[in-house]
């Protein structure tokens, strides 16, 4: 079947699906794009994160709506005084779901949160390699080198021992690549000969259970009638994939649709004024920036660095992209996030002292370069191919020449992480509310690897030392002094243009109850209801 039947089918179903009178009450989530697995331990974006969210749990969770973390499949946990040993006991009698090709004999035990960690962890573990999976998020926090070793105490109790203190670990815990898969189920595959299965088509505790996925169609999910917190209000799930903002919002306003993701905040007011809509909105814990590749010249140099810094009008472009939903950044961290270093002055707009560095640089005519946008939208960064010519158009001023390139989303995330592209626009929502996760992920030496989260691979000692040190504390304020410090550093040597922290916007209809927006990015729909 064509792509263009694809969709046409597609549109259908959604049609079926929607809010018309059914026996089986769904709710359509509008996405922005499609997951590149279902399984949260081989991808690093939010849109692979929340497809996958729906039929997973962690031990421990953030609270929805918060940063706050509250118990999940460990009913407690405990941490020894020197914070090198964290201890979770696990609720009795969870069950995992099932599908045509396995059923599930046992509840959830310390077996199935070994298997989750050890197949990320160990090189030789028959599962490491299954699915080409490279676990980037888990090598970007350092759990190789954090975690000492883990044990089953016994059936109900697992204990990790750390090599040093990890003030951000159960944050860490609680993220979506530390979620807990079914031993069983992946023993079950491996014997079969279909280990990829376990991606593929998961099983998890979480309240949906996964039914189907058209890639870049949709995905649909059903209620799990025996999670452990209850079963859902609503019978099916469907993930209607629609990058286009636009788009989304005509099927939110048609009755497709139920909750979309990221309306464009030009778009904000028309929303507001539907009374059939209902719009949410709050300061995003995100960053939008513009990665300068240290490893290529001229971006080797700090000063052509600092000339590309002072040369973008970042003001210009949150007045035209943002329409007022967003501020000029100057840190790599956004000013909610606690450790926010206030006192450092960004650089100055000013394209003749842009110049003159150029020309200390060695570049008095400029140069050409390639800048790489993003295909696709986020609250971070609205509409990449627009931000792009923008900065294309100042830095033309100082005789920066730019291509302008993009790709397919998945590829396009690849390729930067691989370090291919000299200038590429990219951003970051916050996971577990730390600093740590900006600071040591996107710019930290162990992410600069290729694969890693850190886009321009600027690796710095002094920086490094810093947010190490940093991360190995258990005194908030000491973690804040040297946070603080770090962001000097970076400043100063400039990796980045940090563009801007953006207002994020979700969109429902009114009969929608018990949604609620997520600073950390996550779409959750455990007690989401449709009211008659």
């Amino acid at each position: 079947m064509s792509m263009s039947h694809l969709r046409k089918a597609a549109l259908g179903l959604l049609c079926a699906l929607s809010i018309g009178p059914l026996q089986a009450k769904t709710l359509v989530f509008c996405s922005e794009g499609s997951p590149e697995s279902l399984n949260p331990q081989l991808v690093t974006t939010t849109t692979g994160m929340n497809a996958a969210r729906p039929m997973f749990n962690n031990l421990v969770e953030f609270r929805p709506g918060s940063t706050e973390l509250t118990p999940g499949l460990a009913e407690t946990w405990s941490v020894s005084p020197d914070g090198l040993e964290y201890t979770f006991r696990l609720r009795a009698g969870v069950r995992f779901q099932e599908n045509a090709a396995f059923k599930p004999t046992r509840a959830m035990n310390a077996d199935d949160v070994m298997f989750s960690f050890l197949r990320q962890w160990k090189e030789d573990h028959p599962y490491h390699r299954v699915s080409g999976g490279g676990y980037d998020y888990f090598k970007d926090l350092g759990m190789p080198s954090v975690v000492a070793g883990v044990e089953k105490v016994d059936e109900r109790t697992v204990r990790f021992r750390l090599t040093r203190p990890n003030a951000p670990f159960l944050a860490s815990m609680a993220m979506p690549f530390n979620v807990v898969h079914s031993a069983e189920y992946a023993d079950a595959m491996m014997r079969a000969g279909t280990p990829e299965q376990v991606d593929l088509a998961p099983i998890g505790t979480g309240p949906f259970a996964f039914v189907s996925l058209q890639r870049d169609v949709m995905v649909r999910f059903r209620a799990f009638a025996d999670h452990w917190a209850g079963r859902p209000p609503v019978d099916q799930l469907v993930f209607s994939v629609t990058p286009n903002p636009a788009v989304r919002l005509t099927k939110l306003r048609a009755g497709e649709c139920h909750v979309m993701a990221f309306p464009n905040p030009a778009d904000a007011a028309r929303i507001k004024g539907d009374p059939a809509l209902r719009l949410l909105q709050q300061e995003g814990l995100n960053i939008g920036y513009m990665s300068l590749n240290v490893t290529m010249r001229p971006f080797d140099d700090p000063r052509v660095r600092r000339a590309i810094s002072m040369a973008v009008d970042k003001a210009a472009i949150v007045e035209a992209v943002y329409a007022g939903a967003g501020v000029p950044a100057k840190n790599p961290i956004p000013p909610t996030l606690w450790s926010y270093n206030d006192e450092i002055r960004d650089y100055p707009y000013d394209l003749a002292a842009a110049q003159r560095l150029l020309v200390e640089a060695g570049y008095p005519e400029g140069f050409e370069t390639d800048l790489w946008y993003m295909p696709v939208s986020r609250p971070y960064n609205p509409n990449g191919r627009r931000i792009a010519e923008m900065i294309q158009s100042d830095l033309a001023k100082i005789g920066v020449r730019l291509r302008l390139v993009t790709e397919e989303w998945g590829t396009y995330r690849t390729k930067l992480q691989e370090g291919a592209a000299p200038m590429a626009l990219f951003g970051w929502t916050g996971d577990n509310g730390d600093p740590d996760n900006f600071l040591n992920i996107l710019l930290g030496c162990t992410s600069a690897r290729p694969g890693g989260n850190n886009i321009p691979k600027w690796c710095d000692p002094a920086y490094d030392g810093l947010i190490t040190r940093a991360e190995a504390s258990l005194d908030q304020a000491e973690r804040r002094a040297l946070y603080r410090e770090a962001q000097v550093i970076a400043k100063n040597q400039a990796p980045w243009v940090p563009i801007a922290h953006s207002v994020v916007f979700m969109a429902t209809r009114k009969e929608v109850t018990g949604f609620v927006m997520d600073p950390l990015g996550r779409h959750i729909f455990t007690g989401v209801d449709l009211a008659p």
